[in-house]
Parts: structure tokens; sequence; C-alpha cells
């Protein structure tokens, strides 16, 4: 299954790369170039179509878990300043996706949508520190039943340049579904409350809609802080 934010991309591609292909058979005539250009235009689709993937997961939805919104891999686990929305300290949790990885974003937790702002801006490399302020990028807040308002950033990266966010303040939305797409690699940024309990580590690899990055706090009374 393909994403519906590339299927016009794919069908381009495979018109084109179709075309070389044709051509290439027609009219080359020296064999190794031929051949070069016939299986790069092959390898060329295969990548393209592999990048839009859109695997089908079903999340284990529930209010005291927080689940990776993309495929990646953590780069970053500290208390930061939260200078947009909440404007105090936050934990945060950001995921890096390479062009390999699916670059589907899905809701994190499930909630209402509080807050939804597209930020324009530069493009530097993903991992860069001031990428999450620079950078291209959308801000979205969830008020969940359990960790109150929680906080997501799709950010461009260098390669990255376009970013799609199907968030709208008011909408009510399930943990796991389709949130948005980030375009040939960026990353994604949580910023939760103080008292999460973080089950993730830097380097570790997660999978959208299936890995577990936080938990509500425990409490001796009531079970959870809520």
């Amino acid at each position: 299954m393909f994403h519906r934010e590339g299927q016009r991309i794919i069908i381009i591609a495979f018109t084109l790369l179709s075309l070389v292909v044709l051509l290439a058979h027609l009219y080359v005539t020296t064999p190794w170039l031929k051949w070069t250009l016939q299986i790069g235009s092959i390898v060329l689709l295969v990548l393209i179509m592999q990048f839009f993937r859109n695997p089908r997961r079903i999340a284990q939805k529930n209010f005291d878990e927080i689940l990776a919104p993309v495929d990646g891999k953590v780069v970053i686990v500290d208390e930061v300043e939260e200078k947009e929305y909440f404007k105090d300290k936050r934990k945060q949790i950001s995921i890096f996706m390479s062009p390999l990885d699916v670059h589907v974003t899905r809701y994190a937790a499930s909630g209402v949508i509080k807050y939804s702002k597209y930020h324009p801006g530069k493009y530097l490399v993903a991992w860069h520190a001031k990428s999450s302020e620079k950078n291209e990028r959308t801000t979205v807040v969830i008020n969940t039943p359990l960790f109150g308002d929680i906080l997501y950033r799709q950010i461009a990266g260098a390669v990255a340049r376009r970013i799609v966010n199907y968030a709208e303040v008011g909408e009510h939305v399930q943990q796991g579904d389709d949130a948005g797409f980030i375009k040939f690699g960026s990353r994604v940024d949580l910023l939760l409350p103080l008292d999460s309990v973080i089950t993730v580590k830097v380097n570790q690899k997660v999978v959208g809609a299936k890995t577990c990055i936080a938990t509500v706090a425990e409490s001796e009374e009531k079970g959870y802080i809520t």
C-alpha cells in the first residue's frame, strides 16, 4: 500500500521511467549503456515506491502510553525549554527518519487537537540542534486524557522540503491514525510533561504506532498522575 501523498509522484515516475526504458531499448545500441539506463530506471522507480510505502498498522490504543509517531532512530532524549506553546520545560524525544524509513506521521496519542500551526523556515540538516526552531515545520498540540497537552513537530531537513499535516483544531483523533507525511527524510519532536516516564533511549530504533516511547507516571494513590 502506498501513501496518498505519493500516488501522483509514483504515477509520474512510472510513466517517465518506463519511457526511458523503452527509448533505451529502441534507440541505444551500446549494450552497457542500454542496460545501465534500463536497470537504473527500474532501481529508481523501486526506491521511489518504497519511500511512499504505507504499511497497514493497527495500534493497540490506550491512554497511558505515548506511541512513536514515526519510524526512525531516537536522536534526542532531553529536558528542554519549549518556547512556542507551553513556554516552560518539557521532556523532548526526537526521532530522525532516514530516506529508507517509512515517512508516514501517525498520532502518538488519542485526544483533541488544540493547536496546529505551520512555520516556514530554513532547511538545516534534521539532526542540527537548531532545526526544531529554524527549519520549516508544523507544530501540533493534542489534549489527552492522562498526559494532558502533548506537542509534536514535523521538521523538514536538508532534503525534505514538503511537510503534510492533517491535524485540524477541534478534531478528535485516534492513536496510530494517519496524521500527515514528510517527503524525503527529516525528524519529528515530541514534547511531553516532565512527569512522563520515557521508555526509549538515544540511538534506539522505533516503529510508528507500535513502539511505546513514554508512559504516564505512576502514583501510589491512584495508579496514575492525570
